[in-house]
């Protein structure tokens, strides 16, 4: 009877270490594969994103090239230039907030185009989001229509539109309503309009996601307890869209912050934004470490947006959950 108690152990000894073997091998196999498919993406996220993102890191800590490009002496001068001017005599620092002014306006630009972009895309994806499903994706195409035109030729349009011989101008004399022309171009205001233009749809097209799952039965609900619309519109239909208004902000504020042609164009070069301090720095002014430690400076202020934005949507989840 002991003999075949032991035969037994060892009969199930060796099938345990084969079926061990056979699941580590699976686990190998597995592994293998994910890292085979997850292979491509990686590569071109390192040639893609962090290449460029190290070259830059390495730039900003070198000296500017006489005509262009760097030298390869370690400075961290393209940092304190950010804040200070240096004296040419006796290299003396004192603060200054010319950068800073650019960033800021860069920043409250930035802001308030998310903004107006919020408070317009809003009503229009509710206002899509309510239409039957058969006439959705028409005014769905009438709002990613114009993402068919270069982003370049719709500036080009928007200058059109707003300069003195312009659409609205022309319009304003022919009805009476003034008397000459409204100066509207290369101001704040015509970079505003033209970031609202350029990146409406990337607040409209999240928002519509969200609204599109809500169950519009929960509004008739609260309305049959006696709620008013601006008790639903609080309690119902923005915490259902509030993931869509999160994304939203995010994809019109970060693109927003680095804004080139709509500040080139309808800026005319006097309302320097981000994108455009930084384009210089490579072309005209040629310090490099400089173009790349503000591109870097950038890159840290969205980083900080998200964390915000992220740590915000933390806490609400945790207040409500």
């Amino acid at each position: 009877m002991a003999d075949r108690i032991t035969d037994t152990r060892t009969t199930r000894q060796p099938a345990s270490d084969a079926l061990a073997g056979a699941r580590a091998a699976r686990d190998s196999a597995a592994k293998r594969t994910r890292v085979f498919l997850l292979a491509p993406a990686i590569l071109t996220i390192g040639i893609v994103g962090l290449m460029p993102l190290s070259i830059a890191l390495v730039y900003s800590f070198l000296e500017p090239g006489t005509y262009g490009g760097v030298t390869w002496a370690f400075s961290t001068d393209a940092y304190v230039q950010f804040l200070f001017d240096r004296d040419i005599f006796d290299d003396s620092l004192t603060f200054s907030t010319s950068y800073l002014s650019i960033f800021w306006r860069s920043a409250f630009l930035a802001i308030i185009t998310t903004i107006g972009a919020l408070l317009i895309g809003f009503p229009t994806a509710y206002f899509i989001a309510t239409k039957p499903p058969a006439q959705r994706n028409l005014w769905l195409f009438l709002v990613t229509l114009p993402f068919w035109t270069n982003l370049l030729i719709r500036t080009y349009a928007m200058l059109l539109i707003i300069r003195d011989e312009g659409f609205i101008n022309i319009t304003l004399q022919m009805i009476g309503l003034t008397s000459g022309p409204i100066e509207m171009l290369y101001t704040d205001g015509a970079v505003f309009l033209g970031l609202i233009y350029s990146f409406l749809p990337f607040m409209v097209l999240p928002l519509y996601a969200s609204l599109e799952k809500l169950d519009f039965r929960l509004v008739e609900a609260a309305h049959d307890l006696y709620a008013g619309r601006v008790q639903v519109l609080r309690r119902v239909i923005l915490p259902m869209a509030r993931p869509g208004m999160i994304a939203g902000c995010i994809l019109v504020f970060i693109p927003c912050l680095g804004a080139y042609i709509t500040p080139e164009l309808l800026g005319g070069g006097k309302k320097l934004m981000i994108g455009n301090m930084i384009a210089l720095q490579f072309g005209g002014s040629r310090n490099w470490p400089f173009g790349s430690a503000a591109a870097l400076i950038l890159m840290a202020m969205v980083l900080i947006v998200l964390l915000i934005v992220n740590r915000s949507r933390a806490d609400a989840e945790v207040s409500h959950g």
